[in-house]
């Protein structure tokens, strides 16, 4: 009986095993999906401007489109979770199925024994059965056939309330993902509703900004000048800061140059003494003692020259940094405080629904509530603090890398000053549209890099 009872346990564990590797993977999921809401939540409490500027009308295009980018990551969260619960559903179906089979063959088989003892019950008397045996070795062999019929029959009692149990318990975690599911789905189709209200809001901008051509394209290309102006004059500072490591490198091998032959002079005067006293040495001697006095003289040039220092090329404190610096990508902090959202992205693209128009961003534009300040990304040296165009513009350098923060009302830091990572560089202007917009880069000397590849999010 107990081996029975082991070996069913053995099968429902084997057969819940599954299960729980998807349930993790559907934790995993939730866990990525509440941080999605998070963000996305933070995201709709920017604010857009009434304002009918083209200005404030593309400050407004620039956070609707990054507001529907994430709303669009989070519906895909959504159907992603969706499809995993149909593979659990259809899992958990056939595995109900399954119990519901095994339980009705232990019931058919429980009620055909106690069938075939109710019919037999006047002839199958367990006292006639024992004595009518032909000799004692049959009647034990009797006896003991009673006593394991009736544990049989126990066992399999047993059996079936244990596959009543699995059989409710899965039928209840069977309507639990189901409830999940439908759930989801309600989630999901209030998450697309607002998805279209977006669209159609997004629609509308681009409509009134169709009817405003002209000024449009006067605005993006004074804007597109600017940040020309501005890249130029961040391109000049980075040719500074690289001419100064330069410098810096020199100097120091310069440094250790200079040590380097003020040694070997060092060295060389010594060596000039102790041959100037050997000699004085061996005029007073005898042969003998001159041997001697070759050999320590010998000796003491070996020595010497042994105690000559070497000076080994060290790493310097821009390659740790830098070596520290590239070992975080993908885990940087975002460069702005509180709710955000990636307004304009990397590199060339054209905007949605407005032919003709076409931007090249060298970093990227994150914008966050009013108050928002600017961080630094990583520990470092601020290279520069700058103004233009009436903005505030830091540069901070980590080795090789600088990160550079635009569009600034203030600055808190100022050149020179070693920063750490998350601390704050200054508070981040507003916009035509009421938020604070970041322009944020990151360059590798003059290569210039994606930040959203660098950037923990």
């Amino acid at each position: 009986m107990k081996r029975i009872l082991y070996l069913l346990c053995l099968a429902l564990f084997c057969a819940t095993a599954v299960p729980a590797q998807t349930n993790k993977k559907i934790k995993n999921l939730q866990s990525q999906r509440t941080e999605l809401k998070k963000r996305l939540n933070e995201s709709q409490q920017l604010l857009r401007s009434t304002n009918k500027s083209v200005k404030s009308q593309l400050a407004n295009l620039n956070v609707l489109s990054g507001q529907i980018e994430q709303q669009q990551k989070y519906i895909v969260g959504i159907e992603g979770e969706v499809n995993v619960l149909n593979g659990n559903i259809g899992q958990l179906t056939r595995e109900l199925h399954k119990l519901q089979q095994e339980l009705a063959d232990c019931k058919l088989k429980y009620s055909r024994s106690v069938m075939y003892m109710y019919r037999n019950r006047s002839t199958q008397n367990k006292l006639m059965f024992l004595f009518s045996s032909k000799n004692f070795s049959q009647m034990f062999r009797r006896l003991r056939y009673v006593m394991d019929y009736a544990k049989y029959q126990r066992a399999q009692g047993e059996v079936i309330k244990i596959k009543e149990k699995a059989v409710h318990d899965k039928r209840n975690q069977l309507f639990g993902v189901q409830a999940q599911k439908n759930a989801l789905l309600a989630e999901g189709r209030k998450e697309n509703e607002r998805l279209e209200q977006q669209h159609r809001e997004h629609q509308q901008i681009v409509g009134e900004l169709q009817k405003k051509q002209k000024q449009l394209q006067s605005t993006i290309s004074q804007t597109q000048r600017r940040y020309a102006s501005l890249n130029k004059q961040i391109d000049r500072l980075i040719q500074q800061e690289i001419a100064a490591a330069e410098r810096r490198r020199k100097a120091e091998e310069a440094r250790r140059e200079a040590a380097r032959r003020k040694a070997e002079a060092a060295r060389k005067a010594e060596e000039a003494r102790r041959e100037a006293a050997a000699k004085k040495n061996r005029s007073a001697s005898s042969k003998s003692k001159s041997s001697k006095s070759k050999s320590s003289s010998s000796s003491s040039r070996s020595k010497s020259s042994t105690s000559t220092p070497r000076f080994q090329e060290q790493s310097s404190e821009d390659r740790r940094l830098s070596n520290k610096f590239a070992a975080n990508k993908g885990r940087l902090p975002m460069p702005i405080t509180g709710s955000y959202v990636i307004s304009s992205h990397y590199g060339q693209y054209k905007v949605a629904g407005l032919s003709g128009v076409s931007l090249d961003n060298k970093g990227i534009n994150i914008t966050g509530r009013s108050g928002a300040q600017a961080r630094a990304v990583f520990n470092g040296e601020v290279s520069a603090v700058f103004s233009f165009g009436g903005m505030i513009n830091i540069l901070v350098r980590h080795g090789s890398y600088i990160s550079v923060y635009c569009n600034l009302s203030s600055a808190s830091v100022h050149k020179g000053q070693q920063v750490s990572t998350r601390q704050v560089l200054g508070s981040v202007a507003p916009d035509a549209s009421g938020n604070c917009t970041l322009h944020f880069q990151l360059r590798r000397e003059t290569t210039k890099l994606n930040p959203e590849s660098w950037l923990g999010r």
